[in-house]
This record gives C-alpha cells, sequence and structure tokens, in this order.
C-alpha cells in the first residue's frame, strides 16, 4: 500500500465542520497524502466512557485497517466545540480525549497518538 502515499489516521466527530481543519492540519504536519478518517458522533466520549462495545469494536477493527493496511503512523484523537454527539463542555471533553488516547496506546503501541481540539472558530489546537 505504500506505493500510493503516505497516511494518518483521525478518530473524528462524524460532524463535517471539523473534517478540513484536521485534515489540512494532519497533512500540514506529517506530509501525508491522506487521511484515513473514522467518524462517529463524540467518539471521545464513546472511547473513554466505553459507553457502546460494539462501536468501540468497530473504531478498533477500522483503526487496525489504517495501520496495518495502509501504514498510517499517526492517530489523532478529536473532539470539539458545539459537537451535538458529545455536548460536554471543553474541560470535560479534554479529559475524554486524554483517557481516549490512553485506551488507543494499549492497542497501538508503535503509533504515534495526539489529541486534537478544534475550538468554536474550528481551529485546531494539539493538546
Amino acid at each position: 500500500m505504500s506505493n500510493h502515499g503516505s497516511f494518518v489516521t483521525t478518530v473524528n466527530c462524524m460532524d463535517g465542520r471539523v473534517q478540513i481543519p484536521v485534515n489540512e492540519y494532519l497533512i500540514n504536519k506529517y506530509k501525508a497524502d491522506y487521511v484515513d478518517t473514522i467518524t462517529e458522533a463524540g467518539p471521545n466520549k464513546i472511547l473513554a466512557e466505553n459507553i457502546n462495545e460494539v462501536l468501540v469494536d468497530s473504531i478498533k477493527n477500522r483503526l487496525e485497517t489504517s495501520i496495518y493496511k495502509h501504514k498510517s503512523n499517526v492517530i489523532a484523537m478529536v473532539g470539539h466545540y458545539d459537537c451535538g454527539g458529545n455536548p460536554a463542555e471543553k474541560e470535560e471533553q479534554i479529559i475524554q480525549i486524554k483517557d481516549s488516547m490512553k485506551l488507543l496506546k494499549t492497542w497501538f503501541k508503535d503509533v504515534e497518538i495526539i489529541g486534537i481540539w478544534v475550538d468554536k472558530n474550528w481551529k485546531v489546537n494539539e493538546l
């Protein structure tokens, strides 16, 4: 797969407002050709609180495809302002992002895992 370019991965909200700024940030930071985007409504809450085993397993399976088939070596865990799937305040969401990152690190020890908060101006802030 590496003949087709380099990949990074996001676990991001399905909210379309956050897709472009996060993808542009990752492409620029990592000089990636592509961003594999795994979306759910409020994925930081889903992973941090393990509220739905089916969704958690689905996210993990999609991450495995990105990492093992596309050779992605970066996962960005994303939360954002005004999230419909996770209406928690910024401070709580940042805790959830960090807790999600801890889980991701148990799954993928050799992958760089970063946290991202997208603010009310749709600006990417790396944690």
